[in-house]
């Protein structure tokens, strides 16, 4: 049995087309949340990897539009159901996907896989406890700030992984969560940021990219 039959076997899903710089996939989402679901409410209850962010798309589109170099590897954090590390890997990119919850591994596998990018294999990733063993000379990660009580792991985890001279590449809405964290970190990274507006009809949604550098 395929890694896709058994994944379908295991998820009742929903595929998703998306269009990026040209190029066309599709992503597998979750058709029910509630079985990830757990007790709470709002943001502390809603798995927030199981949806497609407006900041994926606009991270996944700048990072399709930026050409490889070689030899330059990234990781992406909170991967999620794999939008932007498919995405930059398709556009040739050398990334490593990584996530700590086992259904979004599962989802961004597949999701991998679907787009034949099958020796993509996402890896779990716990920002307490990262396995140092390699560094990236870039870290990337869209809508992964949204507690404060993230805000020593995730720069701990920038500390453990990313070279000396790497680069840090954030995207999210503006949110008020990211936005004291960039405050936090300025402490001992330069940023540069900036706004760009992604449009879907008549809909318009402001999302913030950061890049920070070690001081």
């Amino acid at each position: 049995m395929s890694y896709l039959e058994e994944f379908h076997r295991q998820y009742e899903t929903s595929k998703v087309p998306v269009s990026i710089s040209g190029k066309s996939f599709h992503f597998f989402l979750p058709e029910n949340l509630d079985p990830f679901i757990e007790g709470g409410i709002a943001v502390e209850a809603f798995p927030l990897w199981a949806k497609i962010w407006q900041a994926s798309l606009v991270l996944a589109d700048l990072l399709a539009r930026q050409a490889p170099k070689q030899g330059q590897s990234l990781l992406e954090i909170g991967c999620g159901i794999g939008v932007v590390g498919i995405v930059a890997a398709a556009f040739g990119h050398e990334i490593t996907l990584t996530e700590h919850d086992e259904n979004a591994l599962a989802f961004a596998r597949a999701n991998a896989e679907a787009n034949g990018l099958a020796s993509l294999t996402p890896r779990s990733l716990d920002w307490n406890a990262p396995d140092a063993e390699k560094r990236f000379d870039l870290l990337v990660g869209s809508e992964v700030v949204y507690r404060d009580r993230d805000f020593d792991p995730l720069l701990g985890l920038f500390e453990a992984l990313l070279k000396p001279d790497g680069e840090v590449l954030l995207a999210a809405e503006m949110r008020s969560s990211f936005i004291a964290f960039l405050d936090r970190a300025h402490e001992d990274f330069g940023i540069q940021v900036q706004k760009k507006t992604l449009r879907s009809g008549e809909e318009t949604v402001p999302v913030l990219v950061a890049r920070l550098r070690r001081r």
